[in-house]
């Protein structure tokens, strides 16, 4: 969101900078730094440890596997003994991932395996990064319905936490996985439809990785097609009250609002013939985060002053129009590291839930990073939390450097409040008592995969206090 701004950090830093007094000091050097994020710093500079994104979770494995094919990838799974866990690309906050046994890399399961243009159905190795498979897609002249925001994630880690784009009549993107092949922990290597075995097909499209390891998907595509985004800034009392309304009118419809900010950013995609235009940046800045941050660092001990100096300088109305290929438009990488709590709350509460988070992200003069609102339509993946109905997301950040301690201790009871479900690899502190009350099928999940898995050699601390499962 940050690429096709006009803001300059340096219009904010400088009028900070003609700020005189005590206040502004003491605030402006005030050290933000989390506690812990040094100790995390010099284990990301450590080459016998696994570590994710943003060096919130680690890792000292027995050894990271990285396959050559299914025939190697069956045998360690029947032969090799020890924990396993897959990995993808370590864009999960959560647990998902740590063991100290062997962490297993689908890197070599990249590219598509064949496709069927009259059918628009496609199967894909597991391990190829988001980006990557949609462009071969389109070479095919076939697109995927939907995509979330991180481009280099894997079909495999996306699938099996539930990642999400955005779109009120768009299900996230496991929803048009149509067959899978699964090795299970016994090494046997199994095709799944809905046709020839629906439980496990349902279980297996958002397994979080605790059913075995998937190798390939066969996916129920459309064909390519571009999409035009625009960008607005608006005052943000406009967008909450007019957020309905714009979830039913575009294909894609998402907000963000700044904390402490009068205003909010708006981002609008819908399909149109053509060519593509107005598109010219290649790579992500960190433009406004770096704008949002500035003032922060320097008017976040004056309020008021930090809500007019975003007025003056912001721009409103239309920002950006530009056109081309949907996946183009749609994902981009993240240059600005950072955590995040991620909570899908029923449709109903889901606006009247942001402008309480609001309220609470603007009492922490700290906070800079915006809130992201997105809708989901509902499918029917048994730990889809966007199962048995239309979902708004809701999601919270902070730089990778500073402390999300109120994540936990201010904003996730308002999510908890209205029987939000948690993204499977965003922060979250719910049990497996929690999730038994809000996912109908889950203590068949877990029937389902000790039975499958009756020693927990694909469970680790996270999973085993998600499952009950003592045997990690």
């Amino acid at each position: 969101m940050s690429r096709r701004t006009v803001l300059k950090t340096s219009a904010a830093v400088g009028v900070a900078a003609a700020i005189p007094g005590v206040p502004y000091v003491r605030w402006s050097t005030h050290d933000r730094e989390r506690t812990e994020y040094q100790e995390s710093a010099q284990r990301l500079n450590d080459p016998a440890k696994w570590h994710n994104w943003s060096g919130v979770e680690s890792a000292t494995p027995e050894a990271i596997t990285v396959p050559e094919n299914e025939a190697e990838l069956a045998d360690l799974l029947a032969n090799g003994g020890g924990k396993i866990r897959p990995v993808g690309t370590g864009h999960s906050f959560t647990g998902l991932v740590p063991t100290n046994g062997k962490i297993v890399d689908l890197a070599k399961f990249a590219g598509l395996v064949e496709t069927d243009p009259e059918q628009m159905t496609a199967r894909i190795w597991a391990g190829t990064r988001l980006r990557r498979g949609a462009g071969l897609l389109a070479e095919k002249g076939l697109g995927l319905h939907n995509l979330p925001d991180i481009d280099v994630q894997t079909f495999a880690g996306s699938f099996s936490t539930a990642t999400h784009g955005t779109g009120a009549n768009l299900p996230a993107i496991h929803d048009h996985v149509i067959g899978m092949r699964l090795v299970t922990p016994s090494g046997d290597v199994r095709d799944l439809t809905a046709t020839n075995d629906p439980d496990l097909f349902a279980a297996a499209k958002v397994s979080l990785g605790a059913l075995g390891i998937i190798t390939q998907y066969t996916l129920q595509l459309r064909e390519n097609y571009n999409l035009n985004r625009k960008l607005y800034i608006r005052p943000m009392a406009d967008i909450f009250d007019g957020a309905e309304e714009k979830f039913s009118a575009h294909r894609h419809y998402e907000f963000f609002y700044g904390p402490s900010s009068p205003l909010g950013l708006e981002v609008v995609h819908d399909e149109y013939q053509g060519e593509p235009y107005g598109l010219t940046e290649t790579e992500d800045s960190n433009e406004l985060l770096d704008a949002l941050e500035g003032i922060r660092n320097h008017l976040g001990w004056f309020p008021w002053l930090r809500r007019q100096t975003v007025n003056a300088l912001f721009p409103q109305g239309e920002m950006e129009d530009v056109g081309d290929q949907y996946w183009r438009m749609l994902t981009s990488s993240r240059p600005f590291k950072f955590n995040e709590m991620e909570y899908h709350l029923p449709a109903e509460d889901g606006i009247k839930a942001a402008r309480e988070i609001a309220v609470i992200l603007d009492s922490n003069p700290n906070n800079f990073y915006p809130m992201e609102v997105r809708k989901i339509a509902e499918d029917d993946a048994w730990l889809s939390p966007f199962n048995g109905g239309p979902r708004v997301s809701i999601a919270v950040h902070a730089a990778h450097t500073e402390s999300y301690a109120h994540f936990f201790k201010d904003i996730e009871p308002v999510f908890q409040k209205y029987g939000g479900r948690p993204h499977w690899g965003k922060l979250h502190s719910l049990t497996a008592t929690d999730l038994k009350a809000l996912y109908p099928r889950f203590d068949d999940f877990i029937a389902l995969r000790q039975e499958l898995d009756p020693t927990g050699r694909m469970l680790n601390p996270h999973l085993s206090a998600l499952f009950e499962d003592q045997t990690s």
